[in-house]
């Protein structure tokens, strides 16, 4: 953190084991008074997590799992238990071939609860928290694919253009509250979520994108585009016609 603000004192990772939340919270440079919450189903590589931080603060586990909305609230509860919680980080995801999503819809729906409604269950607990303290941040992990669902992701784009709508929605319905909401954006990111896949035009790392976070939340914007040259690039999508979009490629 810079420019004199005071670095949060507790922080919430939800997608515990995530490459790019956990490089966030590198990013934030914690003061040895803080805790980390990682909410997350695999104890194992959340730990592993925890471990390559090197974080000098606490560091807690809570069983979070995006496809059991029944549970939210619950967690939710259990992470503000311990006091205010300053940020909120909602980074779970996964991304899954769109030839395997065609043969096996039961999993496309899955995607689907991940990457959306997951996040709708948990951030509407975790907002009504916030408002009642009159102050946090939340930040949202959404993506250019949410611009326009291209055809060979489309389950996946769809997932996040609806998370995207949300965030967006959500930061109106917060506005006065004294609780912000960030939106970020990133393009292809290099990491173990596209393991295999060859990297996109205006490509990026999770390091890069935990550091354009962690600047974001010294300022005063609500939407991060990672790399910045993301946001030219589209827009010309946005209003590429469809004849021409159907030929993309990936």
């Amino acid at each position: 953190m810079g420019r004199g603000q005071r670095p949060p004192r507790r922080v919430l990772l939800l997608g515990g084991a995530s490459e790019i939340g956990t490089e966030i919270l590198a990013a934030l440079r914690l003061p040895p008074d803080a805790e980390v919450l990682l909410a997350g189903r695999d104890e194992q590589r959340m730990a592993a997590a925890a471990k390559a931080l090197a974080l000098a603060c606490s560091v807690r586990t809570l069983r979070y799992d995006a496809t059991e909305p029944a549970s939210h609230q619950a967690l939710i509860a259990d992470a503000f238990s311990g006091g205010p919680v300053d940020v909120v980080i909602s980074a779970a995801g996964i991304l899954v071939d769109q030839a395997e999503l065609d043969r096996d819809p039961y999993r496309a729906g899955l995607l689907v609860e991940t990457n959306f409604t997951g996040h709708v269950t948990t951030l509407l607990a975790a907002a009504a928290r916030l408002r009642d303290q009159g102050r946090g941040t939340i930040v949202v992990l959404s993506s250019v694919a949410a611009v326009r669902p291209r055809k060979a992701n489309f389950v996946y784009g769809s997932a996040k253009a609806g998370l995207d709508a949300f965030a967006r929605g959500l930061a109106d319905a917060l506005h006065g509250t004294g609780v912000r909401v960030l939106l970020v954006r990133p393009g292809f990111v290099i990491g173990r979520m596209t393991e295999g896949m060859t990297p996109a035009p205006l490509s990026v790392t999770p390091a890069a994108v935990g550091a354009a976070v962690a600047r974001a939340l010294d300022g005063t914007r609500d939407t991060v585009w990672v790399p910045p040259a993301l946001a030219g690039l589209a827009a010309v999508l946005r209003v590429l016609p469809r004849p021409l979009w159907r030929r993309m490629p990936r």
